[in-house]
């Protein structure tokens, strides 16, 4: 029996390339003995996961331009409930 973890959706969609990439990706496809739609999917999840790396990132050191001391902030935000 087919389970809903079973299932893979994939989506066509169609993308406006420069002749110069789709040279330049037919070249890649040919040494990684891939197809087109391989590598673009792959430099898709790879982008993607880049992203969200940096998001996760991004908030460290955020307070480091703050001349408080954080723990000091928090009480004083609390004293005023």
């Amino acid at each position: 029996m087919i389970s809903d973890d079973d299932i893979i959706l994939i989506m066509r969609i169609l993308v406006d390339i420069d002749a110069d990439d789709v040279a330049a990706l037919d070249e890649e496809a040919a040494r990684e003995k891939a197809s087109r739609a391989a590598l673009i999917r792959r430099a898709i999840q790879e982008f993607l996961h880049r992203r969200r790396a940096e998001g996760e990132t991004e908030a460290f050191g955020l307070w480091r331009r703050h001349k408080i001391d954080g723990l000091a902030f928090q009480r004083k935000v609390r004293s005023e409930w």
